[in-house]
């Protein structure tokens, strides 16, 4: 319990840079939008191709649901359900009501309100990297996940504001016993951040867990958290059409408490669905609406997104790649089947690297134009994924920070107006003359173009004077750098205890059991 009874706080109050006194950049913490349309890679024509193939694999192959709960509620609704094989087939009427009790926007609250997630609309939220079973820097190598790392990059998530949410276990920490180690996560994101996070979905209890926690630090009840959610979880779908019976539970149980719940398929092409893209868009539209469906049939209403994770792997060996043309395209169709159900849409970024190196950058960049393209709501694994997914990464978490930062300059509109067309100030520099000692000029170099916290924008001489250290080096330096300037935020002393004792209860009441 060390961290339960010794909050880390700053140590001073003078904030320190990893080039001197002055705190690391970063943009300020604001809501971010989509101002441009949508890409539309698919034509009208061809998202209806894609929607009626999807109606075709649910009335007729079916979906495999190993939960006798979820199977009795379909069949209560009308499903054809075969108890055997455990296998639900539903209609196309089934789906349509479904989706009139969804909803096309909603938020999540957590502690502090300030940090407010809006999905749905053109808002894009960003968030860190979830679930890898490792960890890595540059300075200790790669290792098994545990809670100190845990809870460091917990932290570098509260420092940059451009991370609007947690996921579910930036790393496992196989340090704690694995039945209970969720609540020590929670724990974690609640005091070491005032953001919202992403629960356990394995089973009831997980889910059910993360949900009392969040209410218990807002100081609300379970009923009054149903129609005010304060955290979400990522169904993974058993692709090809599975439901298993944990992730079921899990599902219902977020739907029961009017949490969100975002249904994704891990369709990667040539395994897990056909090689074809058609072909997984059609898969992964059919599993993702069978799992909608799941939702409102549990309670109407009940906040869900529309999930995808379409991907190719290695034909050669198997192995998955993410990143790639393929992936980035599927980001953006997937848009477009989000928006034809009006549903929000939650998306990634990956790649397939195992280092923080240019592959790790140009796959990840590939794939986040894809969900900026597609209109993407939630952007999960937004930083610090690496090798895959089954390693979380210091490093690679600074340069996503930096990546993400550049797109949400690029999506500030450009403003064209009298200032900004500075005709003035062109007609006062002569011909063959310069801007720097221009008034415009010295009215706005301060703020004129983003300010990068990663890039080194020396001349080749001076960089070597400085060390010559590369991006992977300086993102070194920028993780520990923003770990010295993190603020723990302040919480009530009542509710951390309250916090504590549930954590404590819990654990006695799961002794060596399951949740």
């Amino acid at each position: 319990m060390r961290r339960m009874t010794e909050p880390r706080r700053k140590r001073g109050a003078e904030r320190t840079s990893n080039r001197g006194p002055v705190a690391i950049p970063q943009l300020p913490l604001r809501r971010v939008t989509n101002p441009y349309p949508p890409m539309a890679m698919l034509s009208a024509d061809q998202i209806e191709a894609i929607h009626q193939a999807s109606m075709h694999i649910l009335e007729n192959f079916g979906i495999e649901v190993m939960s006798p709960r979820a199977l009795s509620l379909f069949e209560k609704a009308g499903a054809k359900v075969d108890h055997a094989p455990m296998t639900i087939r539903i209609d196309r009427g089934m789906v349509d009501e479904a989706l009139k009790t969804t909803r096309s926007s909603y938020r999540l609250t957590p502690r502090n309100p300030a940090h407010t997630v809006h999905l749905g609309g053109n808002t894009i939220n960003f968030t860190l990297v979830a679930g890898p079973p490792n960890v890595h820097d540059m300075e200790r190598g790669r290792r098994a996940g545990n809670l100190r790392d845990y809870d460091d990059l917990t932290r570098l998530a509260q420092h940059f504001n451009c991370i609007h949410m947690l996921g579910n276990q930036v790393c496992a920490p196989v340090d704690l016993p694995a039945n209970s180690r969720h609540l020590d996560t929670y724990f974690a994101n609640l005091t070491l951040t005032d953001k919202s996070f992403h629960v356990s979905a394995i089973g009831r209890g997980r889910a059910l867990d993360g949900i009392e926690m969040m209410a218990i630090s807002r100081g609300l009840t379970l009923d009054e958290m149903r129609d005010d959610p304060g955290v979400t979880t990522i169904i993974s779908v058993n692709s090809p059409r599975r439901f298993d019976e944990m992730m079921a539970e899990g599902l219902m149980t977020m739907a029961e408490f009017g949490q969100s719940v975002a249904v994704t398929p891990f369709t990667l092409m040539g395994a897990m669905s056909p090689v074809t893209l058609a072909g997984a868009l059609a898969q992964q539209n059919a599993e993702a609406l069978f799992g909608v469906v799941l939702t409102q049939l549990v309670r109407p209403g009940a906040p869900v997104m529309y999930g995808a994770f379409t991907s190719n792997v290695d034909m050669k060996s198997g192995a998955p790649a993410f990143g790639t043309p393929e992936n980035t395209k599927a980001n953006i169709a997937s848009g477009q089947l989000a928006r034809r159900y009006g549903l929000p849409y939650r998306t990634t970024p990956g790649s397939a690297s195992n280092a923080a190196d240019a592959q790790g950058a140009y796959e990840t960049l590939m794939a986040l134009w894809g969900a900026v393209l597609g209109h993407g709501n939630l952007v999960y694994h937004a930083a610090g994924w690496q090798e895959g997914g089954l390693t979380a990464s210091f490093e690679k978490f600074i340069i996503d920070v930096e990546m993400i930062q550049h797109m949400m300059e690029f999506l500030r509109p450009i403003e064209v107006n009298e200032a900004e067309l500075a005709v003035e100030a062109l007609g006062a520099v002569p011909t063959g003359g310069h801007f720097f000692g221009e008034p415009h000029t010295l009215e706005r170099y301060a703020t004129a173009f983003y300010q990068p916290m990663l890039s080194n924008w020396q001349n080749y001489e001076a960089w070597q004077e400085a060390g010559g250290l590369d991006a992977t080096a300086r993102a070194t330096r920028l993780w520990k750098k923003a770990l010295e300037d993190y603020v723990e935020p302040t919480m009530d002393i009542s509710v951390r205890e309250a916090l504590e004792a549930y954590v404590a209860k819990r654990k006695e009441a799961i002794g060596a059991g399951e949740p």
